[in-house]
């Protein structure tokens, strides 16, 4: 898509903000033709393509957006650039930015293939946060069935109901975050569809 300007026709640019807090600043990425130009507050800068030696995806469900995915940027020269699909709009309220969100990190790969950045990309979480991470969830949903069984067998039924339907929600939660977040590698031409929300 291209913009009318000054009787010429310039190429759009790839552009995402999101805010991350309610009260700090927003950040604003976009990318250029020779790398990714960031803003925040008073404070940007510009990352060139070949510069960037490691991107990671996730995601990280939160407190008040359970449906929450990250991009994470390392590059030689430059602070750890971090982009979120959701952003804060009110004390209370966080939005959803799905759809722009998936499609600026898909023109992102696009762009670090094209450059043909030799880049370590990364999905899920680390091994040695995930594994543990699983067990604990195992070690956790385990211990919640046999408290459920407990109180069917000593007749309380509505306890084990509600034991239940705990149950049911963390493993359905748990099993969405750990299935994922598995960790491995990709590459910028097969970005893992699973950890891009549907927009």
């Amino acid at each position: 898509m291209a913009a009318a300007t000054g009787g010429t026709y310039a190429p759009r640019v790839p552009t995402y903000s999101y805010r991350p807090s309610l009260l700090g600043a927003g950040w604003t990425f976009r990318l250029t033709g020779t790398g990714i130009a960031w803003e925040v507050g008073s404070k940007s800068g510009h990352v060139p393509y070949r510069s960037v030696r490691r991107v990671r995806l996730t995601y990280k469900p939160a407190s008040m957006q359970t449906h929450r995915f990250t991009t994470e940027i390392w590059a030689e020269g430059a602070p750890r650039l971090q982009l979120v699909s959701s952003s804060w709009k009110s004390m209370v309220e966080q939005e959803r930015l799905d759809g722009p969100y998936a499609a600026f990190v898909r023109e992102l790969h696009r762009h670090l293939a094209a450059a043909e950045v030799p880049a370590d990309y990364v999905r899920g979480r680390h091994p040695l946060s995930y594994w543990p991470g699983l067990a604990l969830f195992v070690v956790v949903a385990l211990a919640l069935a046999a408290t459920m069984v407990r109180a069917l067998e000593a007749h309380s039924v509505g306890a084990a109901a509600v034991i239940a339907g705990f149950l049911v929600l963390f493993g359905w939660q748990g099993v969405s975050f750990f299935r994922r977040n598995w960790p491995g590698r990709y590459t910028p031409h097969t970005l893992p569809a699973e950890l891009l929300p549907k927009g």
